[in-house]
């Protein structure tokens, strides 16, 4: 399987898909495969060998998720899946709305409990508390718990304004001092988040949000980012091709060997290559 073996040694049961190319922009490897299905396994099965590997050497591991509606699938394969000891795994996500309370249909937490911590069980779920009445320290109490071990994994999307986590493109540094900060959302964020039906109108999404930096997300010894459908073929374009720029947070991957794309051909539609 070439570079699948790097990615997914030894796998046995399912079979890992196989991607219809692989290449390389800068030092990111991109694999596309043919459609959602196959690209939400082969996260999946990376993300098991990953994770495994991390509690076999270490005896514990520690990730970081994703949360949006191109991570369900892939989320939903990973419950299904099995084979890792999530009681030796703690858990962060990467960012959550600001004054949000933890019951509202869009909270982040909300999503994470429903569709990993109550089906997976870690051993924690660290949750970022966007109700925190004093946003500044919360997010100091993250970057604490965040440090206080190794990340092994990052497991991330791509905006369509391609923003990671929610550092979209105005307050992006590739460079940021922080960890974990406040930041206020773009227009164009905020109206993905009313097209993926998490809110009624612009007007309803909240203007702030708490998220991990750029330099907290490929503090992972290992990202995974997950970016298909045809609305991302913008942002991965942009990713892949594009200067590696603050106007799409998202291309700071090409920079990072450690991290790997994965796309479907709907998401790779507008590649050159």
């Amino acid at each position: 399987m070439g570079v699948l073996k790097t990615l997914v040694p030894n796998m046995s049961s399912p079979a890992v898909p196989i991607p219809v190319r692989s290449f390389n922009a800068d030092q990111l490897p991109v694999h596309v495969f043919a459609g959602q299905e196959d690209v939400a396994l082969y996260m999946t099965l990376a993300v098991r060998e990953a994770l495994s590997e991390a509690i076999a050497r270490h005896g514990s591991a520690a990730a970081i998720l994703a949360t949006g509606n191109s991570q369900i699938r892939f989320l939903r394969h990973l419950v299904e899946l099995g084979g890792v000891d999530w009681s030796k795994v703690t858990l962060f996500h990467m960012d959550e709305y600001l004054g949000v309370p933890a019951e509202h249909p869009a909270c982040f937490r909300r999503y994470m409990k429903e569709r990993v911590e109550s089906l997976l069980r870690p051993r924690v779920f660290h949750y970022l508390g966007g109700d925190a009445l004093l946003p500044f320290d919360e997010c100091a109490r993250y970057t604490s718990l965040l440090k206080a071990q190794p990340i092994d994994l990052c497991c991330m999307g791509v905006g369509e304004n391609g923003h990671i986590a929610f550092n979209d493109p105005p307050v992006a540094r590739f460079d940021d001092p922080h960890w974990v900060k406040p930041v206020k959302l773009d227009d164009d964020c905020k109206m993905q988040q009313v097209r993926e039906a998490h809110f009624p109108s612009l007007e309803a999404v909240p203007p702030y949000a708490l998220t991990l930096t750029i330099p907290a997300l490929l503090s992972a010894r290992r990202v995974l980012c997950l970016a298909p459908e045809k609305r991302k073929a913008v942002p991965v374009r942009n990713l892949v091709e594009g200067p590696v720029a603050t106007s799409c947070p998202a291309s700071i991957l090409r920079t990072a060997p450690h991290a790997t794309l994965l796309l479907d051909t709907d998401s790779a539609s507008l590649l050159q290559r």
